[in-house]
């Protein structure tokens, strides 16, 4: 179990989520705004900030996020081979908006001080991949350490809880939303599993980037 075939062949999709992450990261980095790019309910609906949203949905807040984010997007790329360029847009999309959904909605009814600014990172995408990863991956290897069984989707998992944990709560709660949108689109709410994203939509963006 090694995400298949090294490199981003016949993954476009992943290869621009993953550039876009990157760059973004960076280039949030250098000005000093890293801390900044998270966003907060007031941010969105009384400041009308909605770059942050965006922004948000891309760039980490950290070096250790982005390293970490960025092997479980490469790693999950296995999934657009498996469904097509075009189905993994579309789980993107669904994804991405409904994560965001879910996190405007708990930020409303949790009220919770410390969760007045979410972390921010493509959670949505990377925890929503781990439905079909623990659904639909097998495990190929199994091995034991000091009486402790593990399997080679152990790192993956360890990978990712690292991240869940990287800024507790700020970072849990994107975790666990994108995690419900996973169970979503495996549940076929909406048909959204039906839903085809225009070829020339998904197409473009790999092209303006290189």
């Amino acid at each position: 179990m090694n995400g298949g075939p090294s490199g981003f062949n016949n993954a476009p999709v992943t290869r621009t989520i993953i550039i876009a992450t990157a760059l973004l990261t960076i280039l949030f980095g250098i000005q000093g705004r890293s801390g900044n790019v998270g966003w907060s309910y007031q941010d969105i609906f009384k400041k009308l900030q909605i770059w942050k949203l965006i922004a948000s949905v891309f760039a980490f807040s950290s070096t250790p996020e982005l390293l970490f984010g960025i092997y479980l997007l490469y790693y999950f790329r296995m999934f657009e081979r498996q469904i097509g360029s075009n189905k993994y847009s579309v789980f993107i999309l669904f994804s991405v908006i409904v994560s965001l959904l879910l996190e405007i909605l708990a930020l409303k009814l949790l009220k919770d001080p410390s969760l007045t600014i979410l972390t921010s990172g493509p959670y949505g995408l990377i925890f929503s991949s781990f439905i079909p990863f623990y659904f639909d991956i097998p495990v190929s290897t199994r091995f034991r350490v000091f009486s402790l069984h593990f399997s080679d989707k152990t790192f993956i998992y360890l990978a990712g809880l690292q991240l869940l944990l990287s800024s507790w709560k700020k970072s849990m709660l994107p975790g666990i939303c994108g995690i419900l949108a996973g169970f979503m689109y495996r549940l076929n709410v909406l048909h959204v599993r039906k839903i085809k994203v225009a070829p020339n939509l998904f197409s473009l963006a790999p092209v303006v980037l290189f």
